[in-house]
């Protein structure tokens, strides 16, 4: 079982990711609060461990090269954020089958009798990302990210 902080880092990505590939190529402002609960900052106006992490995930996603953003709002938010161009493709890429097998979100012939558009746009890292939080397991999501984030490099 990995550390609870490590888990929440990999929800937290995740919530952000999904945000952005949903507004993509929209820049878009991503607050904190919508992705890791309200926070009240204490009397010396400083946010909570929680928070704090919150943000700095954000920053190490943009660090790494998968999100752009023009400024920050305080500790609260990113201005203008928008995925990169790798980011984009990694999360549209197909996620190996044996992973979603894996995860448990495929029955086995059940996307046999979709339209072949479709069967591709399920097979992508995004929707993998997705399915594993609704699912709100926090091993799957932490399974979702980290194929996502260790996947071999796109090809260019």
């Amino acid at each position: 079982m990995a550390d609870i902080h490590v888990e929440e880092f990999y929800k937290d990505a995740a919530i952000a990711l999904v945000q952005l590939y949903g507004a993509f190529p929209r820049r878009i402002n991503v607050f904190v609060e919508d992705i890791a609960g309200p926070d009240e900052p204490d009397e010396f106006g400083l946010h909570s461990k929680r928070h704090m992490a919150c943000f700095g995930a954000l920053l190490w996603l943009a660090e790494e090269g998968l999100i752009r953003y023009v400024d920050t709002i305080r500790q609260e938010a990113l201005d203008q954020a928008v995925l990169t161009r790798e980011a984009f493709i990694r999360l549209s890429a197909p996620a190996p089958q044996t992973l979603f097998q894996a995860l448990g979100q495929l029955q086995s012939g059940s996307s046999d009798t979709l339209p072949p558009s479709v069967q591709e746009d399920l097979s992508t890292h995004i929707h993998l990302i997705r399915t594993a939080l609704r699912s709100g397991h926090s091993g799957r999501i932490s399974q979702a990210m980290q194929a996502t984030f260790f996947a071999d490099r796109p090809v260019h």
